[in-house]
């Protein structure tokens, strides 16, 4: 137990270093500036280990000691997703709902397969012999946007609020679908093409998906009833942290999506009809103020580990042009997979100009890419995989995160 309260201590002082260093000098976006310092830090410790290794082997300490994967997927996504989706306009969601349900499943599985396709071909250009199932885990891994880099980073980029809806909106949802397109193909490859049957797969597809969003929806509303039939601020930001702790548990016990559970309650407790019947303007407070607490912490020990997990990369010449050339991929597969959702809702909603383009360079991928990465088994690729997905995620992150608000400003939405 030491030993964890060791590691927690250790991150929680990194982020609250690297926080200020960031805040008072670089002044960046917060997920930005804490990948970008930690990633530095971590270099320079590899240069300081030719004198002294003692840094190096605290750091390989924290990495080794850490399941990035189940950390990630199974507690902090929960905790992460909940305070995105209450704090999310729910009125121009429920507007642009309809695209966002056809981006985060239709958009999803389109850029699965085309990631999968392109990248079996680049990876032979490579000079690696890559199966198609193994390219297309990768895609169904780097598929999702990351709604942890996204949020933080477009109300900084002034994005209009409608655009906002739809691109926050879809990463909420996306990385819930794309966690069970990735469990759906990572069965598939494991056991093999002839020994799963497409009823098993739509059945685990729709178990995990409709089940996570019903037993949000139960959430939510036994969390309503609650906060409804009490007027005290301390109980009621409580019965929230219980509801989304308890929905984890219930949701892994039951093997339904905890992501999707997590972002239907939060959208539920959230709405503005809801938080004006259920609480109290010092409720509201309490219950936004802490949530937005827990959201920044997470958040900034999140990209201190993303900027750790350098270390457990094998740097070798093909896996990083590999790496490289996935950039441009992983752009192009994007884009393309929203071509027809954009257009097919165009004419219905009042979309901005060049929505594609703007949603294609602002749809970042983030930790969430990296946990997957780091589930796939030796068998899979995971050391060619991890270094690919890490190279697209930093490139993600450092640069379409620092110049999607000059891009909203040069196409005059």
């Amino acid at each position: 137990m030491n030993d964890y309260f060791l590691i927690i201590t250790v991150l929680i002082f990194l982020s609250a270093l690297f926080g200020y260093i960031n805040v008072r000098f670089l002044k960046l976006p917060n997920s930005i500036g804490l990948m970008l310092i930690t990633i530095l830090f971590t270099f320079g410790v590899f240069i300081l280990s030719f004198v002294d290794s003692t840094l190096l082997e605290a750091e390989r300490y924290i990495i080794t000691h850490i399941d990035f994967k189940t950390v990630l997927l199974d507690v902090m996504l929960s905790f992460l997703l909940f305070a995105g989706a209450l704090h999310t306009n729910f009125q121009q969601l429920k507007v642009q709902r309809w695209p966002v349900l056809v981006f985060s499943t239709f958009g999803v599985l389109l850029s699965t397969f085309l990631v999968g396709f392109l990248m079996f071909y680049v990876l032979k250009l490579v000079g690696l012999n890559v199966s198609f199932v193994h390219c297309l885990l990768f895609g169904a891994l780097i598929s999702p946007t990351d709604p942890i880099a996204v949020l933080g980073i477009l109300k900084k980029a002034g994005v209009p609020k409608k655009l906002e809806a739809k691109i926050v909106g879809e990463s909420l949802f996306n990385d819930g679908v794309g966690v069970v397109v990735f469990l759906t193909i990572f069965q598939i490859a494991a056991l093999g093409n002839g020994d799963i049957e497409a009823f098993d797969v739509v059945k685990l597809f729709g178990q995990e998906v409709l089940g996570g969003i019903i037993l949000g929806g139960i959430l939510g509303w036994i969390t309503y009833r609650l906060m409804r039939s009490i007027d005290d601020y301390d109980i009621e930001v409580i019965i929230t942290l219980a509801a989304v702790m308890v929905g984890t548990v219930i949701a892994h016990k039951f093997h339904l999506s905890a992501p999707l559970a997590m972002v239907t309650a939060g959208l539920i407790i959230g709405n503005d009809t809801i938080r004006g019947s259920a609480m109290s303007k010092t409720t509201e407070s309490y219950v936004d103020k802490f949530w937005e607490l827990i959201d920044i912490l997470l958040n900034n020990i999140l990209f201190v580990l993303i900027g750790m997990e350098i270390l457990v990369l094998a740097f070798e010449q093909t896996y990083l042009i590999a790496g490289l050339m996935a950039i441009p991929t992983v752009l192009i597969c994007r884009y393309a997979s929203l071509l027809f959702p954009i257009n097919f809702f165009k004419k219905r909603l009042n979309f901005v100009p060049k929505t594609n383009l703007i949603m294609t360079w602002g749809g970042l991928r983030g930790g969430i890419s990296i946990a997957l990465a780091l589930g796939l088994t030796q068998a899979m690729h995971r050391d060619l995989f991890l270094v690919v997905t890490y190279i697209v995620v930093v490139f993600s992150i450092l640069v379409q995160g620092l110049t999607v608000g000059k891009l909203v400003k040069n196409v005059k939405v």
